[in-house]
């Protein structure tokens, strides 16, 4: 293996121009196919086979008009200071605050705490649970304007109101200010370990072309295989952890070659044959452990797993070829000051 990494390595120095035209429009097409792909939709999480679903699923069969794993939310109702929520007037606003919501589309029941018990022994709290007939991400934009409007309706009446629960929870979106911030981290920490800013950037800048392929691909895929959001974010996650480390093994790798006194051409190779043998080792690991999550018999693992391997795979690709074919674009700018002088 490593006489073959090796040829790859020098292969893709001296046709540098060529993988990275070939890599720059793989990323086009998977970007091209991610716009024009439909969303997907965010499936229940079930684990056919337990002794909890089988409970889920009963009581959707029992109960087919609520949803049994549905969005919930919580008002909580306090008192204004020295009164009680079992007052009359204060009893009226909590009533009056929850008959706004009876009758919404996506509501299935709203308790009352006056028949439930929901009431704190003082008299000064009390809550009510609302339930849906559908998951949080599901929730209409005026359902969920509806139960913030019931909470203004109960502020309004002078009583303190607060919204807890699932209902408002906002969906996570992958490339969020996390990922943002980690890679301005990373990078930070490269340049300062290597002392080269190509160095670092070309790290990066691999990690990177290997996430928003693998992003492209799980979005255009979402659809015929069932992909929900979870899986484009830790395919995310994980391409850019394996990426920049994978990438890191090679460029540290012919920088030794170089100091030695190598041609680039002849560090390149070695730094592939070398060090690559590392990264696919590593790769087939980390890929055999994903994969490993089917054994579980759980669906959404399942497709979590798969989506997580499929960006390793690109990674350890990535890596091992367009990786040293950076290394001819950059030259001598990948090595430390020291070294170039």
């Amino acid at each position: 293996m490593a006489t073959y990494l090796y040829r790859i390595g020098r292969w893709a120095f001296r046709r540098r121009r060529l993988v990275g035209g070939v890599w720059l429009g793989v990323l086009v097409l998977a970007m091209a196919a991610a716009a024009v792909a439909p969303a997907g939709e965010e499936e229940d999480f079930s684990m056919p086979g337990t002794e909890s679903q089988k409970a889920f699923d009963l009581l959707d069969e029992r109960f087919p008009e609520s949803n049994s794993q549905g969005a919930e939310a919580r008002l909580v109702f306090r008192a204004p200071d020295g009164q009680r929520v079992t007052a009359t007037e204060n009893r009226a606003a909590v009533e009056d605050t929850l008959g706004s919501l009876d009758g919404g589309g996506q509501v299935a029941s709203a308790t009352d705490p006056y028949e439930t018990g929901a009431v704190s022994e003082d008299g000064t709290v009390a809550y009510s649970t609302i339930t849906y007939t559908v998951d949080a991400v599901d929730l209409t934009g005026a359902t969920k304007s509806a139960l913030e409007d019931a909470a203004d309706r109960g502020r309004d009446a002078g009583l303190t109101v607060e919204i807890g629960g699932s209902a408002l929870d906002a969906e996570e979106e992958p490339g969020g200010t996390t990922e943002i911030v980690g890679v301005l981290v990373a990078a930070v920490v490269l340049v300062l370990t290597l002392g080269s800013l190509a160095a670092a950037g070309l790290s990066l800048l691999t990690a990177l072309l290997g996430v928003a392929v693998a992003f492209g691909l799980v979005t255009a895929l979402a659809v015929p295989l069932g992909l929900t959001s979870t899986v484009a974010i830790l395919a995310l996650m994980l391409g850019l952890a394996v990426g920049i480390d994978y990438a890191l093994f090679i460029t540290s790798r012919f920088r030794d070659e170089r100091a030695r006194g190598s041609a680039p051409e002849e560090a390149a190779g070695r730094a592939v044959g070398t060090a690559g043998s590392a990264v696919v080792f590593a790769g087939a690991t980390v890929l055999i452990a994903l994969a490993g999550l089917g054994v579980v018999g759980i669906p959404e693992l399942t497709r979590m797993g798969l989506g997580g391997a499929g960006a390793v795979a690109l990674a350890v690709l990535v890596a091992l070829t367009l990786t040293p074919a950076l290394f001819g674009f950059f030259g001598r700018r990948v090595l430390p000051r020291a070294l170039r002088k």
